[in-house]
Order: structure tokens, then sequence, then C-alpha cells
């Protein structure tokens, strides 16, 4: 089963590291919000950006796609284990898997109660910035599951 699996995905590559590239891709919202809201806030008193309803709710989506991105990001690198550089692929596969520490650890909600907004957080301060940084983390993964798939598709046409 197993075999059959990775068969299908080897068959089907391109798509399946556009989808990942796509759900990555998304994030790219998340980390928007992070530096010019909270960070910005943070570093200056005031935010850069303070999100719309309909932002807000794309935020809210972006979150959800999380998950699968980083469920399809990780079978992405373990497949290129096979193909290219070990050294490079068990790199994006801690860097994504880091993330999970970010999602039931440190929420945004405790980074936003750190950050003085709210009053019902009891772990320390500096964990908010242990958080922004897990998140900053998918940068590489984003930008070379984008490259590589443009890469692909662009040499496809």
């Amino acid at each position: 089963m197993v075999k059959k699996f990775w068969s299908w995905y080897k068959e089907n590559l391109l798509l399946n590291q556009a989808i990942v590239a796509v759900l990555f891709g998304w994030q790219i919202l998340h980390l928007f919000w992070l530096t010019t809201h909270v960070v910005a806030e943070k570093f200056l008193g005031y935010p850069f950006f303070n999100p719309s309803e309909s932002y807000q709710f794309l935020l809210i989506i972006a979150d959800y796609f999380e998950i699968p991105a980083l469920i399809s990001g990780t079978l992405l690198y373990f497949y290129a284990l096979k193909e290219g550089s070990v050294k490079k692929n068990l790199t994006f596969i801690l860097l994504i898997n880091s993330q999970w520490l970010h999602l039931f650890w440190i929420t945004d909600e405790f980074v936003i109660d750190s950050f003085g907004h709210r009053e019902s957080t009891i772990l320390p301060f500096w964990l908010a910035w242990v958080a922004i940084f897990i998140d900053y983390l998918e940068l590489p993964v984003i930008y070379d599951t984008m490259r590589s798939t443009l890469k692909k598709l662009l040499k496809k046409a």
C-alpha cells in the first residue's frame, strides 16, 4: 500500500507540489498580518495594518490551510529525500514540522495577549517572540516550493 501511494505521488508530483505551494502561499497573508500588525505595534507603538473584516476572514482561512500545508509539505520533502539533497530536505522537514509547536503550544492569541492587548495569558512574555520566530521558519519552505513549482510549470509549458 505504501509503495502504491509513493508510485501515485511520483506520477502526480507536479500537482502535489503545486498544492503544497498554494497551501503554503496562503501563509504569506498570515505572516504579513503578523509583521505589520503584531510586530509593528510592539516596536512602534502602533500597527501599520489593521485588518478589515474581510481580511480577518482571509486570515482565518489561511490558518485553516496551515495544517494541510504542513502535512502535504512534509510528504513532498519526504518524497524529495529519495530524489535530492538529504541535508536540504531534512532541514525543510524540520522547519515545516516546527510549526506544530506554534499551532498547539503558542497560538496567535497568546502572541496578542503577550503584547498587552488582553490580560488572559499566564505564559512568559518572551515566548511570544518564540512563537513569532517559529512562524517565520515557514519562509524558506514557501520560497522553495513556489520557486520549484513555477520553474517546473514554466518548463512544462
